[in-house]
C-alpha cells in the first residue's frame, strides 16, 4: 500500500511538472499580474505616494524561476539603494548648476553601465540599476531638491514592496526551480553532445554541419552557465544538487575541445591502413555505446580495455601514423571517461547524493567558476554612447526651457541601458521605436477612455488584466521576452496609477514626446559613436582567442584548463550569435576550438614535461617562446612554416626520451598542438637529431 501511494505521488508530481512546463508562459503571466496587483493594493492601503512603482517593480523583478526571481530581487534592492544614495549626494548639492548636474548624472550612468557590461553575470543588474536609478530619481526632482531625501526613501519603499510581493508569489504559486530547469537543459545538452560525438566517430554529416552543432552547443552551454548562477538563491536546492550540477558543467567544458581533437587526429588516418582498422572498429563501438545513452558501465570498461590493447608503443623512429593513433586512442579513452562520469553525476543529481563520493575517473578535485569573456573597449564605447545621449537630452531640455523635457534624459538612461548590448544600436532602437508608440497608444486609451469610468479597485484590476496578461505572456516567451517586459514596465510607469484619477492631455502629450525624443536621440547618438557593428565585435572575439593562446604560451595568463575552456567556449557562444559576419575560414577554426585545444595541450605538456630531461624541456619551452609573439600578432591564414619544423624537432627530441607515461603525455600534447595549429601541413617524419642541437 505504501509503495502504491509513493508511486501515485510520484506520478502526480510528474504530471504537475509537465503542466507547468507546457503552460509556463500563461502561469507566469497570471502569477506576475497577481503579484503586481497585490503590490499596488498594499501600496494604496499604506498611502504610498507612487503606488505604481510597486507594480512596475514586480514586472522588473519577476522571472519564470524561483531562484532567478530571488536573485534579481536581491540585486534590485542593492542597485536601488546605491542609486538612491548617489541621488541624495548629487541632486541637492548640484541643483544650482544644472549643466554640471546633468554631466555628473550622465557620467554616473555611463560608469555604472560600463561595470554592468564588463561583469556579464546576473550580478551586473546591480550596476545597471544603480546607474539609471539616479536618472529616474534625479531628473524629476530637480525643481524640488529640498524633498530629495523623502522622495528617494518613498521610492525605495515602493520598489521593495514590489520586490517582496514578486518573491512571495513566485514561491507560493506553482513555483519552478532553477535546479530543475538547469537539469533539463543539461540533459538536452548531453544528448546533443552524444549525437555530435557519434557523428565525429563515424564520419556522419559534413564539416559545416558539425561546426554548426558545436556552435549551437557552445551557445546552449553559455545559457546553462547564466541560469546556473541563480542556484545559490534557491532554498529548495540542496548543496549536493548544486555541487553535482557544477561538477557536471565542469565535465561538459571538456567535451567540445575533446571532440575537436578526436576529429583532427582521425584525419591523417587512411581507412585502408592496416594499423587504422582496429581504431575504426573501436570508434564504431564507442559511437554505438554513446547512441545507447552511455549508461552501460560494463561496456565502458570493455571499451577502455580494448583501447589499451591496440595502443601502439612509440619508439624513437615512430612515424606520424603511430603517433596519431596513440594520441587518438588516448583522447578516445578520455571521451569514454568523461561520458561515464557525466552519467554517474546525472544519476547522483537525480537521487540527491554527494558528488564527492562518486568514483569519477575524470576529476580534478576542486570546482572552477566559469570565466566569461570581457571586452573592455566594446563596453566602454557602449557605456560612453549612452552617457553622451543622456547629456544631449538633458542639454536640449535646459536650452529650450522645456520643463517636461526632463523625462527625455530619464528615458535615454533607461532605454539606453536596456539596449546597450546590441551590436548595431541604430536598428535596435528603430525596432523598439514602434514598441514605445504602442505604449503611448495604450496609455492614451486607458488614460482617457478606460480610467474615467472606473470607480473601484476591483474594476480597475479587471480592466488592466487583459493587457497585462498579454504583456506578461510575451515576457515569458524567449522570442518576445524583451518586448513583453518593456511593454509591461513602461505602461505601468506611464499610467501613474494612484488613489484618484487625474488626466491632463498636455501632460500626456509632453511626456509622450519626451519619451520618443529620448529614444530617438539615444538611438542616433549610439549609432554615431558605435559605427563599427557586429563584424567588428566578431573580429575582436577571434583576435582575443589568439591573444589568450599567446598568454598561455608565455605563462602570463592563468593556466587552469577549466577556466580556459570556460573563457574560450564563451567566446564561441558569442560568435555563434554573430555567425553571419564571421569569415568562413575563421568560422571553421573557431568552431573547431583550435586555439583552445592548443592552449590546453600547452598546459598539459608543461605539467607532464617535468618527467623529461632538462634538454627536452628546454626544447619544448623554446618552441612555446617562439610561438607566443607570433600568436599575439596573428590575424588570419597559416602560421609561419618554420614553426612546424621546430615543433617536429621538439617531437623528435621527445621521442628520444626513455619510454614513460610522462613522455607519452608530452607527445600527445605536442601532436595536439601540431594538428590544431598546422592542420594542412605535411605529416610528421621521423628525424635523426644530434644531442647537441636538441635545445636549439
Amino acid at each position: 500500500m505504501l509503495t502504491q501511494r509513493s508511486s501515485d505521488a510520484a506520478i502526480a508530481m510528474t504530471q504537475a511538472a509537465s503542466f507547468r512546463d507546457r503552460h509556463a508562459a500563461l502561469i507566469f503571466a497570471l502569477r506576475t499580474f497577481a503579484a503586481a496587483m497585490l503590490a499596488f493594493s498594499i501600496a494604496l492601503l499604506l498611502d504610498m505616494p507612487r503606488p505604481y512603482w510597486a507594480m512596475a517593480s514586480v514586472y522588473i523583478t519577476s522571472n519564470l524561476f524561483t531562484g532567478a526571481t530571488t536573485s534579481k530581487a536581491v540585486y534590485r534592492i542593492l542597485g536601488t539603494l546605491i542609486g538612491g544614495a548617489a541621488t541624495i549626494v548629487l541632486v541637492p548639492n548640484l541643483v544650482d548648476a544644472p549643466e554640471f548636474l546633468s554631466l555628473c548624472i550622465a557620467l554616473w550612468v555611463g560608469f555604472c553601465l560600463y561595470l554592468s557590461l564588463i561583469d556579464g553575470t546576473p550580478r551586473s543588474y546591480v550596476f545597471m540599476l544603480a546607474g539609471y536609478t539616479v536618472a529616474l530619481l534625479g531628473f524629476p526632482i530637480v525643481s524640488t531638491p529640498q524633498s530629495a531625501f523623502d522622495i528617494v526613501v518613498s521610492r525605495v519603499q515602493e520598489i521593495m514592496l514590489g520586490i517582496v510581493c514578486a518573491s512571495v508569489v513566485v514561491m507560493l504559486a506553482m513555483p519552478r526551480s532553477v535546479a530543475s530547469a538547469v537539469t533539463a537543459q543539461t540533459d538536452a545538452w548531453l544528448a546533443g553532445a552524444r549525437r555530435l560525438a557519434a557523428d565525429v566517430l563515424t564520419g556522419r554529416g559534413s564539416d559545416q554541419e558539425r561546426d554548426s552543432e558545436r556552435m549551437r552547443l557552445a551557445a546552449a552551454a553559455s545559457e546553462i552557465d547564466q541560469l546556473g548562477r541563480h542556484l545559490g538563491f534557491e532554498a529548495a536546492t540542496s548543496t549536493n544538487i548544486g555541487r553535482g550540477l557544477q561538477l557536471l558543467r565542469q565535465h561538459m567544458l571538456s567535451l567540445l575541445p575533446l571532440l575537436g581533437s578526436i576529429e583532427d587526429r582521425k584525419l591523417p588516418l587512411s581507412p585502408h591502413d592496416e594499423a587504422a582498422a582496429p581504431v575504426a572498429s573501436m570508434c564504431a563501438r564507442i559511437a554505438a555505446w554513446l547512441e545507447a545513452g552511455g549508461r552501460d558501465g560494463q561496456e565502458a570498461e570493455a571499451l577502455r580495455r580494448g583501447l589499451d590493447e591496440i595502443r601502439p608503443v612509440l619508439g624513437e623512429d615512430a612515424g606520424w601514423t603511430e603517433i596519431a593513433i596513440s594520441g587518438l586512442l588516448a583522447r578516445l579513452r578520455n571521451l569514454v571517461d568523461v561520458m561515464q562520469d557525466c552519467q554517474l553525476l546525472r544519476e547522483a543529481i537525480s537521487e540527491g547524493r554527494k558528488p564527492e563520493a562518486l568514483p569519477l575517473v575524470f576529476s580534478r578535485g576542486g570546482l572552477t567558476v566559469a570565466v566569461p569573456h570581457r571586452d573592455h573597449w566594446s563596453a566602454l564605447l557602449a557605456a560612453g554612447s549612452v552617457a553622451l545621449a543622456v547629456l544631449c537630452c538633458s542639454c536640449f531640455s535646459i536650452a529650450t526651457g522645456w520643463s517636461d523635457g526632463v523625462a527625455a534624459p530619464l528615458f535615454a538612461a533607461v532605454v539606453g541601458s536596456f539596449l546597450a548590448g546590441a551590436d548595431d544600436p541604430l536598428p535596435a532602437f528603430r525596432n523598439f521605436y514602434g514598441v514605445f508608440l504602442v505604449v503611448i497608444a495604450v496609455h492614451g486609451i486607458y488614460l482617457f477612455g478606460v480610467l474615467p469610468r472606473i470607480t473601484t479597485l476591483e474594476v480597475l484590476i479587471v480592466a488592466l488584466m487583459p493587457t497585462f496578461l498579454l504583456f506578461g505572456w510575451l515576457a515569458a516567451r524567449p522570442a518576445t521576452a524583451r518586448l513583453g517586459a518593456i511593454l509591461a514596465i513602461y505602461l505601468s510607469v506611464e499610467l501613474a496609477l494612484t488613489e484618484t484619477y487625474s488626466a491632463d492631455f498636455t501632460s500626456y502629450a509632453n511626456s509622450s514626446i519626451a519619451l520618443m525624443l529620448g529614444v530617438a536621440l539615444t538611438g542616433v547618438t549610439c549609432g554615431i559613436v558605435r559605427l563599427a557593428g557586429a563584424d567588428w565585435i566578431a573580429n575582436r572575439l577571434l583576435r582575443s582567442n589568439w591573444t589568450t593562446l599567446a598568454s598561455v604560451a608565455e605563462r602570463t595568463s592563468q593556466q587552469d584548463p577549466f577556466a580556459l575552456a570556460s573563457l574560450m567556449q564563451h567566446r564561441l557562444a558569442l560568435l555563434a550569435a554573430r555567425i553571419t559576419v564571421v569569415p568562413a575560414d575563421a568560422r571553421s577554426g573557431a568552431a573547431n576550438l583550435r586555439q583552445l585545444r592548443t592552449a590546453l595541450n600547452i598546459v598539459g605538456v608543461r605539467r607532464a614535461s617535468f618527467g623529461l630531461s632538462r634538454c627536452t624541456r628546454a626544447a619544448v619551452e623554446a618552441f612555446f617562446a617562439r610561438l607566443a609573439p607570433i600568436c599575439r600578432t596573428h590575424t588570419a591564414g597559416p602560421l609561419p612554416g618554420g614553426l612546424v619544423e621546430q615543433l617536429d624537432s621538439t617531437i623528435a627530441a621527445t621521442l628520444r626520451e626513455p619510454s614513460s607515461e610522462a613522455r607519452d603525455h608530452v607527445l600527445i600534447g605536442l601532436t595536439g598542438v601540431r594538428s590544431g595549429l598546422f592542420p594542412e601541413s605535411p605529416v610528421y617524419q621521423p628525424q635523426q637529431i644530434e644531442s647537441g642541437t636538441i635545445a636549439a
